[in-house]
């Protein structure tokens, strides 16, 4: 019997343990998708309590606290701050299973040094230690970061947005690299309330006079070409419902302008205006040499009253079901028959789409870059043990595992980088099981470079940020 959470865990033999801690365990991180706040990254935020750090906006935690009955006066609601992790450590042993519970315990490990189980007869210990390690100077954000060995944040931004602090970050002695991701979302839903505010904001940072679509479009090309000054490489959709219906570019234009003027507009000219829109977004990020994302089969604030009272991101969305490899293999393919096509990460939030997303991917690789198309990393409600391991198995079975981009946060938190170890060692084990049952040679010079290049290389590469490193080996 193994210890709790100790230097084996989820490393299941002496051939996963040596592929771990040699080749994965000290490569760096490169996080290309999240959602932190670059300016707390470059004011070094600090925080006062581990409730601050670690319960604040983690709708992770929010959802089994309240799966555990837990109030939501002790959730989100007025509560203190220490009440509310009393709640959360009450919570952690019925969490047991759940992969917060293991990222609960590797925060505290690896980043407090903390190795008791959290549970409510030991909160008070470690509401005591980590509030005093939180307090001490060398504890801000970028320390985090720092500890945790990551040389590239790829941040979720807004096409509006002024990225003055990304431009700060850049010029100042911070040795990570803080780039912004265009996430032109708020353009895309011209049926959701805001678009119109939106658009007069697109508006005002473009300096452009939006008075029509072609306008419109004049000022998301500007934009993007702003994000690529300031260091952006990557672009950022959540495709919730993937839709798509060809269109010319008059039809689009009096789509937007119904909308423009505050009107509703039927699905049909929701398809059409979505799919020129993304289809003339994908021509930039193509010309820019950027990598677009695709986040499919989110199903968001399913639950109208608590959207009401808390706002979206705090705990009710779920996977959708909806049917994708049509209109997305159409999307795909109307860049490709131009010559348009990015660098194109697909996810999607559904596991029963992990077949579909790793076949669609054969069907527009090549132009001599390796895993053009890639098959994304397992993503929200997929980043368990068991969904890491559905997604990798898929890609091996139908592509080239060996030229995966690997694992992000897609968090708000800065303690979540535990979760690129976590992802590591289940890909060591992985790998170290076939080994053992005789399906790979036992063979260092074959698997080392492989998990390297998934823990850091290949989005090193594929991302375009720096050539590529030497074999790092730990003796």
């Amino acid at each position: 019997m193994k210890n709790f959470m100790d230097e084996k865990f989820l490393l299941n033999s002496k051939t996963a343990e040596h592929l771990y801690n040699n080749y994965a365990k000290d490569m760096p991180i490169i996080d290309y998708h999240c959602h932190l706040s670059p300016k707390e990254i470059y004011e070094n935020k600090s925080y006062k309590t581990i409730t601050d750090i670690w319960l604040d906006g983690d709708h992770y935690k929010w959802r089994l606290m309240r799966a555990n009955g837990i109030e939501e006066k002790y959730i989100t609601g007025d509560a203190s701050s220490y009440e509310k992790f009393l709640a959360w450590a009450k919570t952690v042993p019925k969490s047991i299973g759940n992969p917060v519970y293991t990222w609960t315990h590797l925060e505290l490990q690896r980043y407090f040094n903390i190795y008791v189980a959290l549970n409510e007869d030991t909160a008070d210990e470690v509401w005591e230690s980590v509030n005093h390690q939180l307090n001490k100077n060398d504890f801000g954000v970028r320390d985090l970061i720092k500890t945790s060995n990551v040389k590239v944040i790829c941040t979720t931004d807004d096409p509006a947005d002024t990225l003055e602090y990304h431009q700060q970050l850049k010029e100042s002695d911070f040795e990570t690299t803080v780039l912004p991701s265009y996430r032109p979302d708020k353009g895309l839903e011209l049926n959701r309330e805001g678009f119109t505010d939106w658009v007069e904001k697109l508006e005002q940072s473009a300096d452009i006079s939006i008075q029509n679509y072609e306008d419109f479009l004049a000022a998301l090309d500007a934009r993007a070409q702003f994000f690529h000054e300031v260091g952006g490489r990557v672009s950022d959709h959540a495709l919730d419902e993937i839709l798509y219906e060809e269109a010319t570019l008059e039809e689009v234009s009096q789509i937007f302008a119904k909308a423009k003027n505050g009107s509703k507009v039927s699905r049909s000219e929701e398809a059409k205006y979505k799919t020129y829109t993304l289809n003339f977004l994908g021509k930039i990020y193509a010309k820019l040499g950027w990598v677009m994302q695709y986040h499919i089969s989110a199903l968001r604030n399913n639950n109208s009253k608590m959207f009401d009272r808390l706002g979206p991101d705090t705990g009710f969305d779920s996977m959708n079901d909806g049917q994708i490899a049509e209109p997305l293999t159409k999307l795909l393919n109307s860049l490709e028959k131009e010559d348009a096509l990015p660098k194109t990460v697909l996810y999607s939030l559904n596991p029963k789409d992990n077949p579909v997303l790793a076949s669609i991917t054969g069907s527009f690789q090549g132009e001599g870059i390796p895993g053009k198309i890639q098959f994304g990393t397992a993503w929200w409600f997929n980043d368990t043990k068991e969904g890491m391991l559905s997604q990798m198995k898929t890609l091996a079975d139908m592509g080239l595992l060996s030229q995966f981009i690997g694992m992000l946060t897609d968090s708000r938190s800065f303690l979540s980088y535990t979760r690129h170890e976590y992802f590591r060692r289940i890909l060591c084990d992985l790998l170290a099981s076939w080994v053992e049952n005789g399906e790979v040679p036992n063979d260092d010079e074959l698997l080392g470079p492989i998990i390297q290049d998934i823990s850091y290389r290949n989005a090193e590469q594929y991302l375009g940020f720096q050539k590529k490193t030497q074999n790092l080996t730990v003796s």
